[in-house]
């Protein structure tokens, strides 16, 4: 049977033999190219990887990447279908997340559910728009629990993070932001290496390979609990990334979900 590889290879030999010597590449097809014609670099890394040059080259070649990425695939406990990131590779706040639900798994886009929703409606609220962030799950495939899972989603254990956050390790570093979000207390253990409560780790800024990280609530949880002081303590959140990154904070803005006097 041919493989993609071949395929495309026998294409572009057809394209050549008609006399074709320029075809038009997006920049993840690019990446795809180099990677399968480059010869291993010494430290068993790809040459093409090493000169990349712009973040969105990087995130196009980690997507290619983690499609086939050995170490989740082997551990035979994650579904099929991988669920990458979205937004803008150059943003200033990275929103790290659990891992693809059946929504996200549907239709390839993390927080595209009833908590993406909410995430949206956090983010307007803040004066963003969520393309110009960039929204990653620190698993890239949504947790299997058999055959019969239907639209019942779990949280990755510690070996599936494990596996993953290479990947997400990588996104990082290749967008450099100003700020990272944990939304949860499952990305803020994978990220941080930190044990506890999401109310235990939220009010103080953390890090990661220098970069100021801030751990709040999964979106979800909202849709489970709306009481004011919940939805408050999120946004107190907020207002701290906000500062950090120098947004603008109106009065009103700093009175959302206070109590009534």
């Amino acid at each position: 049977m041919s493989t993609l590889r071949d395929i495309t290879r026998k294409g572009l030999q057809c394209l050549r033999e008609r006399g074709v010597d320029r075809v038009a590449l997006d920049g993840e097809a690019r990446v795809i190219l180099q990677n399968w014609i480059a010869p291993p670099a010494a430290d068993g890394r790809k040459t093409a990887e090493r000169e990349l040059s712009t973040p969105e080259q990087k995130i196009a070649y980690l997507r290619a990447r983690a499609e086939h990425w050995s170490a989740a695939r082997r551990l035979g406990t994650l579904r099929e279908r991988m669920v990458f990131s979205t937004g803008d590779a150059h943003a200033r706040l990275v929103l790290v997340g659990e891992a693809p639900g059946y929504d996200e798994e549907r239709l390839g886009e993390p927080f595209v559910g009833k908590a993406g929703q909410k995430l949206n409606e956090i983010l307007h609220a803040m004066g963003l728009a969520r393309e110009k962030v960039y929204i990653t799950n620190i698993c890239k495939f949504r947790p299997s629990m058999g055959e019969r899972q239907g639209t019942a989603n779990r949280a990755p254990d510690p070996e599936e993070i494990a596996a993953c956050l290479p990947i997400v390790q990588a996104e990082l570093r290749a967008i450099r932001p100003a700020c990272i979000l944990c939304l949860g207390a499952t990305a803020a253990h994978g990220l941080l290496g930190q044990q506890g409560s999401v109310g235990s780790l939220r009010g103080a800024w953390w890090e990661h390979d220098g970069i100021p990280v801030r751990v709040t609530y999964h979106p979800s949880y909202l849709l489970r609990n709306e009481a004011l002081s919940a939805r408050r303590a999120v946004w107190e959140d907020m207002l701290a990334v906000m500062e950090k990154l120098e947004i603008p904070i109106s009065d009103k803005q700093r009175g959302y979900f206070l109590p009534r006097t």
